[in-house]
C-alpha cells in the first residue's frame, strides 16, 4: 500500500523526524488558507500522486505528446512540473489551480500519468545540500539496509544507474537497531562532519528506522534529505510503502488508502479475495498459489511470450471466484490468450473446471485458452472440460502449457 507524501509525513511526525510544516488541500482557497496558516513569505506547492520524479514531470494537458514522452523517460521538457515554488499567496492559488484535476506524467508513471486530486503546501527553506536516504529489506541476506548518497534530489535515478558506487549500503542488525557508530558513518559519507550535525543525523537515522519497523514499511525513502544553511536536517520529501500483509495491524493507515491511485481491476480483485497485479504482456494467467503464479509467469517469458498479469486465486477458491478471475483478465484489451495452471490441493480441479466453463460461457471468450490441471480430481476436471464442447486446449505439464499458449497467441 502506497502513501502520499503528506500522509507519510504525518506518520513520521509521530517519531520525531524533523520536517518542515505543511498542509494538504484539494482546492485553491484551501491551499491559500494553508499557506496563511504556515506563515512565511515562500511556500512549495507539490502535486500528490503515488510516483516519484514529480519535479521533472509534466502535465499532459499543457504540453505536446513529444514532451510527455520525454517526461516519461525522466528527460527535461518544456513546461512546469509537479513541484513549484510560490513567492506569494497568488502564486499558491495559481499553482494549485494549474495542477488539480490534471494528469501528471513522470518517469515512474509512464506516459499514461496520474491525475492530481490533492496538493501539499509546505514551508520553504534555504537548502545548503541535498542527500538521498532510503531503508528497505535486502532480500539477498534478509537484513534491513540503509541506502544513502551525498547526491540526492531529482537525479538520484541517474546516479544509481551511472555511478552506483555513490550510493552506500549499511546493513542493520534488527536485534540491535541502528548503532550510533553506524549513524555517524552514514553522516560522514554524506559529508556531514560537524559534531552537532552528526549527532542530529544519528537521531534522524534512528527515528527513521523505528518508524520503518513499527509501521511495517516495505520501503521508506527520503529524497531529498536536506541540510539547511543554519545546519538543520529535514526530510523534505517522504515516500512510504506499507507491507500489505501487515495492513490489518494499522487501521489508521488503512484509512489512508487512496483508491483513485489504484488500478480498478486490482481493486475489484482484492474485494473478492483474489491477488491480482496488472502487467504489460498479452497472456493472461489464472493460477492458484503465489509461487506457482510466479513460476508460470517465468516459463511464459522463457517460452517467448509475456504475462499480462499476476493472478493468484488462492488455495481455497470457489467457482464464483474463478469466474470473477476470468472477467478481470478479459477486461484487459491486451490479452490475446489465457493460461490456466492449477495444482489441486485444497482446491479441487473439478471445481476449477466448472468455474472455467461458467466463465467462458458468461464472458463469451474469444481468445485461445490453455488449461493445465494436476493434483486432486485432476482426471475428473479434465473430463469435464473435454465434454464441455468448449474450445479448450489441454496440457499435461507446465512446460507444454506455456509452449501451447505462446504458439496460439502468435497464430502458430
Amino acid at each position: 500500500m502506497k502513501l502520499h507524501e503528506y500522509q507519510a509525513k504525518s506518520l513520521l511526525a509521530r517519531y520525531g523526524v524533523p520536517m518542515l510544516p505543511g498542509l494538504p488541500a484539494t482546492n485553491a482557497a484551501d491551499a491559500v488558507e494553508a499557506a496563511k496558516t504556515l506563515g512565511g513569505e515562500m511556500w512549495v506547492v507539490k502535486a500528490q500522486i503515488h510516483a516519484g520524479g514529480r519535479g521533472k514531470g509534466r502535465f499532459k494537458e499543457d504540453v505536446s505528446a513529444e514532451e510527455i514522452a520525454k517526461a516519461s523517460r525522466g528527460e527535461d521538457a518544456a513546461g512546469k512540473g509537479g513541484v513549484r515554488l510560490a513567492r506569494s499567496l497568488d502564486d499558491v492559488a495559481a499553482h494549485t489551480t494549474a495542477m488539480l484535476g490534471k494528469t501528471l506524467v513522470t518517469k515512474q508513471t509512464g506516459v499514461e500519468g496520474k491525475q492530481v486530486n490533492t496538493i501539499y503546501v509546505a514551508a520553504a527553506c534555504d537548502i545548503a545540500k541535498e542527500f538521498y536516504l532510503a531503508i528497505t529489506l535486502d532480500r539477498s541476506n534478509n537484513r534491513i539496509v540503509f541506502m544513502v548518497s551525498a547526491e540526492g534530489g531529482m537525479d538520484i535515478e541517474d546516479v544509481a544507474h551511472h555511478r552506483p558506487e555513490a550510493i552506500v549500503r549499511v546493513h542493520i542488525d534488527s536485534a540491535v537497531g541502528v548503532g550510533a557508530w553506524q549513524g555517524r558513518a552514514m553522516a560522514a559519507h554524506l559529508g556531514i562532519k560537524d559534531a552537532k550535525q552528526q549527532a542530529n543525523a544519528v537521531k534522524f537515522f534512528q527515528a527513521i528506522y523505528k518508524a520503518y519497523m513499527e509501521l511495517d514499511c516495505a520501503m521508506l525513502e527520503i529524497n531529498p534529505l536536506v541540510l539547511t544553511a543554519d545546519g538543520s536536517l529535514y526530510a523534505l520529501d517522504a515516500k512510504m510503502d506499507i507491507d500489505g500483509n501487515a495492513e490489518y495491524r494499522h487501521p489508521d493507515i488503512q484509512a489512508m488508502r487512496d483508491l483513485s491511485e489504484e488500478d480498478a481491476t486490482e481493486i475489484e480483485a482484492s474485494e473478492i479475495g483474489i491477488s491480482f497485479i496488472k502487467l504489460d504482456g498479452e497472456i493472461g494467467c489464472l493460477v492458484n498459489g503465489a509461487g506457482l503464479a510466479m513460476a508460470t509467469m517465468d516459463i511464459i517469458q522463457f517460452s517467448g511470450g509475456s504475462p499480462a498479469n499476476f493472478l493468484d486465486v488462492g488455495g481455497g477458491a470457489n467457482q464464483k471466484q474463478v469466474e470473477a478471475a476470468f472477467r478481470i483478465i478479459t477486461k484487459d484489451p491486451n490479452v490475446k490468450g489465457i493460461l490456466v495452471n492449477i495444482f489441486g490441493g485444497i482446491m479441487k480441479c473439478d471445481v476449477i473446471a466448472q468455474g472455467v466453463i461458467g466463465a467462458v460461457k458468461e464472458v463469451g471468450l474469444t481468445v485461445p485458452l490453455v488449461v493445465r490441471l494436476a493434483g486432486t480430481n485432476a482426471d475428473l476436471g479434465k473430463k469435464i472440460l473435454a465434454e464441455s464442447g468448449l474450445n479448450v486446449i489441454p496440457a499435461s505439464n507446465l512446460g507444454e502449457a506455456a509452449l501451447k499458449i505462446v504458439a496460439a497467441v502468435k497464430g502458430a
